[in-house]
């Protein structure tokens, strides 16, 4: 009788340990759909949940502007904001319109040299990712022109060339000169992608 009581004693002091060390993890869900974020975070801290969701919040924004985060690196920063919060060890899930693990961003397709898939105006949806593959439609921060979206024409390494779907050529006078108006055609670094286009 008294094995079963010290048995029984075991078993509820166990299972106290496993339900407080459940109960003691701290989580952060992140729900991201291209245009707007969702941060809920769980923990039984007494950490100002509202701020941390609110730069959460601010950082998804401008991780979704930047060419260089990846899944990896954004889960780094929200793990070091957390800990600004006094939460260590916190579980991230991440969660967006194209699957777990995934930062879609939407983008406005600014110009012609797209034509005929993208228009000018057109709203296309975009994976962060730097998994591009010849043919892939991609936008990318080019030193030469600024933000643009193009289609990989060939990978060389970390190097990716980029060219204008609209191969019409036409000429333009300004100011008197003639000029000659074509599609781009350059090369950027693999860390100059923002993302592949997947939806348009």
């Amino acid at each position: 009788m008294a094995k079963k009581i010290v048995l029984a004693f075991i078993m509820i002091l166990l299972l106290i340990f496993i339900g407080f060390t459940f109960l003691a993890n701290s989580s952060v869900d992140i729900y991201i759909d291209g245009e707007n974020v969702t941060v809920n975070t769980f923990t039984l801290s007494g950490a100002d949940t509202q701020a941390l969701n609110s730069e959460i919040c601010d950082y998804t924004i401008d991780v979704m502007n930047d060419t260089t985060t990846n899944i990896t690196t954004y889960k780094s920063k929200i793990s070091e904001i957390c800990s600004d919060y006094n939460l260590d060890n916190v579980e991230i899930n991440v969660d967006s319109s194209i699957g777990e693990n995934q930062i879609p961003v939407i983008v406005t397709v600014d110009g012609t040299s797209m034509l005929p898939t993208l228009q000018d105006g057109q709203t296309v949806l975009v994976n962060k990712s730097h998994n591009v593959h010849v043919g892939d439609i991609v936008v990318a921060d080019s030193d030469e022109y600024g933000g643009i979206i193009k289609r990989v024409d060939a990978v060389d390494g970390n190097r990716i060339h980029l060219v204008s779907d609209n191969k019409e050529v036409s000429y333009e006078y300004i100011n008197g000169v003639l000029y000659q108006i074509r599609g781009i055609s350059t090369w950027v670094d693999i860390s100059d992608i923002g993302g592949v286009v997947i939806q348009y």
